[in-house]
């Protein structure tokens, strides 16, 4: 199909849909201010950086931390850590998709380890609504691939001329028994069934290339409707018309003084309502964290500019490989109610005041000396039946809440229903012991009120002096 032809085949697509991402068409925008930009990423090593995190710009160059800088998503699955997250926006706008490296850099991997031995997965979420996400699993991508050792930094794209979307990511088949990653790809529909992987891109020799991304151009930038950034020794330019056809190498950033040595984990962003592009660059070499360079024509190695330290601010916590999505108001006015800077909090026991509120092995508890101390650590959220109540959610398990069960309580991931969110919304009331202090009443059983028992917690009714002291808490950070 001639390109022109293409165009029109995409318009005509495109009316009244959400496409999957910036990589695509820009979605639907509501007639007032355009809405901003979210960030999906990981921080840095260790258990808990590398998990993901959102941050949020109105203007593209400018970033917030949102949840208080603390996680959003922790793994569960495979080396229970995630590095170098992509997100996906289906066609029709109605399912969201987070696909990640399953990678836990110093919590159980070397490098030489997930290098010649890692996982063979990646790790997948899923979304109707951009805040609510399923509990992760595992895609095998890499296990047919003949002496594939690992899968990396996952990024997709919908191909209309596949009418399914181009899952592609790097795997390591040794060549000559020396590292080589080469970037494979497969057809999917669903993120949890794909074709067989096949080559996508191998460059000559020994030279590796890990990290790549693919945005899509509006007619009439540019001499391509597909622009690739790549780390493959330097930050390398291709074009196509086809994402699945021939790419023609462009150049590279090497003229503005970037090279593959100095970064990695190119992210591209468009801005809203112009044809301007910002291309962000992992300054993994000096532990910088992202920055960003500027475009008018991303197929044009000279167009980069590069952006004065001032010019744009990371945010509280560092940026490490991730993806930027651009919001229609529908989404960001979600994001930003469902992940406020809410500060984390601990209950303290009123009556055994060493002891806190905490989860151990998702039964809850008040212990002394809580070690990890995030297990003792929770954000009141508004409560998840409405206003006027509150939730608890766990910082290091986001998504998880205490709720009751037969009148027990557990930590459990919140599956959305009408029934979880009953069960774990709570009044926040005067403490029943010491009115300072506070107690919490059940929303859908209003005669019981959380309280320890033997130091487990319980939904109990109060009517003793001892069991108002074992329903009193004190809210302290």
């Amino acid at each position: 199909m001639s390109r022109a032809l293409t165009r029109i085949a995409a318009i005509l697509v495109a009316v009244g849909l959400f496409f999957t991402s910036q990589s695509l068409t820009a979605p639907q925008r509501a007639a007032a201010a355009d809405p901003g930009y979210l960030m999906v990423h990981f921080t840095g090593e260790g258990a808990t950086n590398q998990q993901m995190y959102l941050s949020h710009s109105t203007d593209g160059l400018h970033w917030s931390d949102l949840n208080g800088g603390g996680m959003v998503l922790r793994s569960t699955v495979g080396t229970q850590g995630v590095r170098d997250p992509a997100f996906v926006r289906s066609p029709d706008g109605s399912k969201y998709w987070i696909i990640a490296t399953d990678l836990c850099i110093s919590c159980g991997q070397t490098w030489d380890s997930s290098i010649n031995n890692g996982s063979r997965n990646l790790v997948v979420w899923e979304s109707t609504d951009l805040v609510t996400w399923s509990k992760p699993w595992l895609l095998n991508v890499a296990g047919a691939i003949p002496d594939g050792r690992n899968a990396w930094a996952p990024e997709a794209i919908w191909d209309p001329q596949t009418n399914s979307y181009v899952l592609y990511w790097a795997t390591n088949v040794p060549l000559d028994g020396k590292t080589k990653h080469r970037i494979f790809y497969a057809r999917t529909s669903d993120f949890r069934t794909i074709t067989t992987p096949q080559t996508y891109i191998e460059r000559p020799g020994t030279q590796e290339i890990i990290d790549t991304q693919i945005i899509e151009m509006p007619s009439g930038v540019g001499n391509y409707r597909y622009v690739r950034a790549s780390g493959d020794g330097q930050i390398t330019l291709e074009g196509s018309n086809s994402i699945l056809g021939t790419w023609t190498k462009l150049g590279d950033l090497s003229g503005i003084g970037l090279t593959g040595s100095q970064v990695e984990g190119p992210m591209w962003m468009k801005f809203n309502g112009t044809n301007k592009w910002a291309l962000y660059l992992d300054q993994y070499a000096t532990s910088g964290g992202y920055m960003p360079v500027v475009t008018t024509d991303p197929s044009n190695p000279a167009a980069y500019q590069r952006q004065a330290s001032g010019s744009y601010t990371m945010g509280g916590t560092k940026k490490r490989h991730g993806w930027i999505m651009n919001l229609t108001a529908a989404e960001e006015s979600r994001v930003l109610a469902r992940w406020p800077n809410i500060a984390a909090n601990r209950l303290q026991s009123f009556n055994f005041q060493d002891r806190y509120l905490r989860h151990t092995n998702f039964d809850v508890r008040i212990d002394p000396d809580v070690s990890p101390v995030e297990d003792s650590r929770f954000r009141m959220r508004t409560g998840l039946t409405g206003s006027g109540t509150v939730s608890f959610e766990s910082v290091n398990y986001p998504g998880y809440f205490l709720r009751h069960s037969n009148y027990d309580f557990q930590l459990v991931y919140n599956d959305g229903t009408a029934q979880f969110a009953a069960d774990a919304t709570f009044r926040q009331v005067a403490g029943l012991a010491e009115p300072t202090w506070s107690s919490f009443q059940s929303y859908n059983f209003p005669d019981r009120y959380i309280r320890h028992y033997a130091y487990y917690l319980k939904l109990d009714p109060i009517t003793t002096t001892t069991a108002r002291s074992d329903a009193t808490f004190r809210v302290t950070n």
